[in-house]
């Protein structure tokens, strides 16, 4: 694990609004410092959690420069910079760079559905421009309509930049065969799959419900870590309510920017259309299951 450049313990971060749209730079940046507190070593800035289908480009930089400039001496950042079109991607790989990221999320491109082979070109290109930051390729077919195949993740893991999965697909035995063929670090993508993927070596968690119960994963991290399996699921077992409320209530965006509102840790929970913000009952939804998790 010293080897690893992207943390364990790593949140999607939110972008925080203003209600008229605008970041919130200072809530931007007093939620990274919250993170950094609370068991993380990683953040994502400008993942999908963050709203990247409707931020700009310039938004994109600005936010991971503020959150290296905020936490980067104490927790490792890593930035978005995949889109479906590979030289815009290319371009914000340079950027983000030369904004102080330390590696790149890059997720497979969505919608246009290249082959495999134009996946892998994707990005070996997007890697280079990076300038030798360690790149986390994502896999999340659900969003993007393609899946990297295993032999694409095995022909990425011949890339030098190209360290790690992070895995939305949900295939758990196909995640460990390629762990064992690989060199590659895998990270769960999906919140209610950690304990399962951690159970079977993955290095770390790539989190939404993270801003919450970024101590809760440390901590299962640590038990797995000690063989101490029974702890870790028990830590997995108490926070279900918090997992469920905030992922399969409506959006995790949604209802995470809805929980840090009533932390008092962001001041508005506005976000960019088409997303919109829950009813009531969702928000009544998250507070019973911070009750519930002691969160």
């Amino acid at each position: 694990m010293s080897q690893n450049p992207f943390g364990r313990v790593v949140t999607a971060m939110v972008t925080p609004m203003h209600d008229d749209g605008s970041i919130d730079f200072d809530s931007l940046t007093k939620l990274a410092r919250h993170l950094a507190d609370n068991g993380h070593d990683g953040l994502l800035v400008n993942g999908t959690t963050g709203e990247s289908a409707t931020t700009t480009d310039e938004e994109d930089y600005d936010c991971v420069e503020a959150v290296v400039k905020a936490v980067g001496d104490r927790v490792k950042v890593m930035a978005g910079c995949g889109t479906n079109d590979t030289e815009h991607s290319a371009r914000a790989a340079r950027e983000m760079a030369a904004r102080g990221a330390h590696s790149l999320l890059v997720v497979t491109p969505y919608y246009n559905k290249p082959t495999q082979a134009g996946i892998v070109e994707h990005f070996r290109q997007i890697a280079e421009a990076g300038g030798g930051l360690p790149v986390m390729a994502y896999d999340i077919p659900g969003r993007t309509g393609t899946a990297l195949t295993s032999d694409t993740i095995r022909e990425l893991a011949k890339i030098d930049a190209v360290k790690a999965v992070k895995d939305a697909k949900g295939d758990l035995f196909e995640a460990t065969r390629l762990q064992s063929e690989t060199d590659l670090m895998w990270f769960s993508g999906e919140d209610e799959l950690n304990l399962a993927h951690l159970a079977q070596g993955a290095s770390g968690v790539v989190s939404v419900v993270g801003h919450l119960a970024g101590n809760q994963y440390r901590e299962m991290i640590d038990a797995i870590d000690a063989g101490n399996l029974s702890q870790a699921r028990d830590i997995h077992r108490r926070l279900v309510p918090l997992v469920d409320a905030i992922m399969h209530t409506s959006q995790g965006a949604i209802q995470v920017k809805a929980a840090l509102k009533m932390q008092g840790v962001i001041a508005s929970d506005y976000l960019r259309m088409p997303l919109l913000q829950g009813p009531q009952s969702h928000r009544d939804r998250i507070a019973a299951a911070l009750e519930a998790t002691g969160l």
